[in-house]
């Protein structure tokens, strides 16, 4: 029997979102991330509407450079929680149609209906209903690939955004890929692409033709680009655990080395993941601490707890203690990032004893949530942290 795998990407997701739920936005150049400041914004996009992209905006673009391209757009901090909320109420629609889901990220997710797609008038018919259902529960649309793999469903997707459907059939698997340029083969980096270029290698028809020769120096990842070039993709859809981690960062506004503001951006950043872990109810034993320093270079240091945890002031210390341990010499500081990994459901018991301290603690952290949820999140804050990050 022939796999059905279907790649569903969310068109424009954020910024599709608050188009939705503000309709003097619609028709405009909405983009989400950071301040821009009129130009001296340090942050990057998070993503755009298809408006702005017609400006040459880009997701994870410097926002500077997308206000200099698109001066005249709608710029919008992104609100994860709406964001979420809208995903979680996408992935409840998927599962209408098939139990076999692996959600990639917050908007793009892989369904495999081989097993059900006979339920609903075939494989095209459950494609356009999972779109005609997404639209009519949440008002967005989303662009969907239909593929006998992985890679040609996902690449089938992005070829007629937005709210485009693409199928491949089996038989047609190798000539759909051939004449498409080898950046969309998915697991194909940048560094990679350039080699292959270099060596005359532009599309994926040309990677699947490839000789040994041609593929020296990148060893087995060569060999795996070549067989998915060849339409040779086995994965599975595979429901695994939907979180990895849990992070969050900082740009400053200018790079620093005040003692102060570092700590209260680790502070705060330490008390928004705590927060999220426990909204997902879930904990974690690794911290990692991310220091990005003037001249954009980049640092991570981490540190493996004996015990998985959700608590702020916890973090709060692995993440003061991994950056006091780090020797930046006389550079400034342009970013700083905290984020746990490693994770388990908050739930789950590691230690028959229960540490009084935990227990005060979690006492602590109910009553700050409680308030938050009634006041909104700035209305309380820790000792020593910035009101909000």
């Amino acid at each position: 029997m022939e796999r059905r795998i279907v790649h569903v990407d969310m068109d424009a997701f954020f910024a599709a979102i608050e188009q939705r739920d503000d309709p003097a936005l619609k028709g405009k150049p909405v983009i989400i991330g950071a301040d821009p400041k009129g130009g001296a914004g340090r942050g990057v996009v998070s993503t755009c509407s298809y408006e702005a992209r017609k400006f040459g905006v880009r997701s994870a673009m410097p926002i500077s450079e997308a206000w200099r391209r698109c001066p005249q757009g709608v710029y919008l901090p992104p609100d994860f929680h709406k964001y979420e909320e809208a995903s979680g109420k996408i992935r409840e629609i998927f599962y209408e149609f098939t139990p076999d889901i692996e959600q990639v990220s917050i908007d793009e997710a892989f369904l495999d209906i081989t097993r059900s797609a006979h339920l609903f008038g075939g494989p095209v018919e459950t494609c356009r209903a999972i779109k005609a259902r997404v639209k009519s529960v949440t008002g967005l649309t989303c662009s969907v690939g239909l593929a006998p793999t992985k890679t040609a469903a996902k690449i089938a997707s992005d070829l007629e955004k937005p709210d485009g459907l693409v199928v491949v059939g089996e038989a047609g698997l190798r000539a759909f890929l051939a004449p498409l340029d080898i950046s969309k083969l998915w697991g194909l980096g940048p560094k990679t692409a350039e080699i292959l270029r270099g060596r005359g290698i532009n599309t994926i028809g040309e990677l699947a033709a490839a000789g040994a020769g041609e593929l020296r120096g990148l060893g087995s990842h060569g060999a795996g680009l070549k067989a998915l070039a060849l339409g040779e993709d086995p994965r599975e859809v595979f429901e695994g655990s939907d979180t990895k981690s849990v992070g969050n960062e900082i740009t400053f506004e200018k790079d620093t080395s005040d003692a102060r503001e570092i700590k209260e951006s680790l502070v705060a950043l330490a008390d928004k993941v705590s927060s999220r872990l426990r909204e997902a109810g879930l904990k974690g034993r690794t911290v990692t601490l991310k220091i990005r320093l003037e001249g954009f270079e980049t640092y991570t240091r981490a540190r493996t707890m004996p015990l998985s945890t959700n608590y702020a002031d916890i973090l709060c210390r692995e993440a003061l203690a991994l950056y006091a341990a780090f020797d930046k010499g006389r550079k400034k500081v342009r970013l700083l990032g905290v984020k746990v990994s490693g994770l388990m459901p908050a739930a789950e018991k590691e230690s028959l004893f229960e540490d009084e301290g935990d227990a005060r603690r979690e006492k602590a952290h109910k009553a700050i949530e409680s308030i938050r949820e009634k006041f909104g999140r700035g209305s309380i804050y820790r000792a020593g942290g910035k009101k909000d990050i």
